[in-house]
C-alpha cells in the first residue's frame, strides 16, 4: 500500500481581521496554481490516490480537492479530525488500516509541523525531523497493511524541486 502524506498548499498570511476564525483561511490563487502544477507533474509518475482524507480547515480541505481533481478517478475525500493540529495519530493510523482493504493508494492531508512528525512516525519514528514545504508530498510504501514504524520512505518532492 501507498500512502501520500501532503502538506496544504500556500495559503493566506494568518490575520485576525480578515479570518477571525483561522480555520477558515483559504489557499491564495497563487497556491492553487503552484499546486494544481504539482499534482499535474506528479500524476503522470504515480501519484494517483483513491481516497484523501484531509483536516477539516479550509486550506487542507482545498488542497484536497485539487489533488483530487488532477488525478483519475476523481477519489473520494473525508474530512478527519484527526488531522488537525495536533490530531490523534492512533487513530489516524487504524482509519487508514481499514481504508487500505479496500484501496491500494490513501493520501493525507495536513498542517505543518504534524506532517513531518506523521511521515517520521510512519517510517520509523525517533527524533528524525523532515522538512514539509507548503504543498509537499511524501510517498511511503508498506508491504502489507500500514503501521507505525513499517513504511519506507520513496519520495517527498517539493514545487521548487519540480520547477512549479
Amino acid at each position: 500500500m501507498d500512502l501520500f502524506i501532503i502538506r496544504h498548499a500556500w495559503a493566506g498570511h494568518h490575520d485576525e481581521d480578515r479570518w477571525p476564525d483561522d480555520s477558515k483561511r483559504p489557499l491564495t490563487e497563487e497556491g492553487r496554481v503552484r499546486f494544481r502544477q504539482v499534482v499535474e507533474k506528479i500524476s503522470r509518475r504515480g501519484f494517483a490516490p483513491q481516497i484523501i482524507a484531509t483536516s477539516p480547515m479550509v486550506r487542507c480541505r482545498q488542497t484536497a480537492e485539487l489533488a483530487a481533481e488532477g488525478v483519475a478517478g476523481r477519489p473520494k475525500i473525508v474530512e478527519l479530525d484527526e488531522l488537525l493540529p495536533g490530531g490523534d495519530i492512533g487513530s489516524l493510523v487504524a482509519w487508514t488500516v481499514r481504508q487500505s482493504r479496500q484501496y491500494q493508494q490513501v493520501a493525507w492531508v495536513g498542517h505543518a509541523p504534524d506532517v513531518s512528525h506523521l511521515t517520521t512516525e510512519m517510517t520509523g519514528g525517533g527524533d528524525s525531523w523532515l522538512r514539509f514545504a507548503k504543498g509537499a508530498i511524501a510517498a511511503i510504501r508498506f508491504d502489507g497493511l500500514p503501521h507505525r514504524g513499517s513504511g519506507v520512505l520513496r519520495w517527498l518532492i517539493t514545487a521548487k524541486v519540480l520547477g512549479c
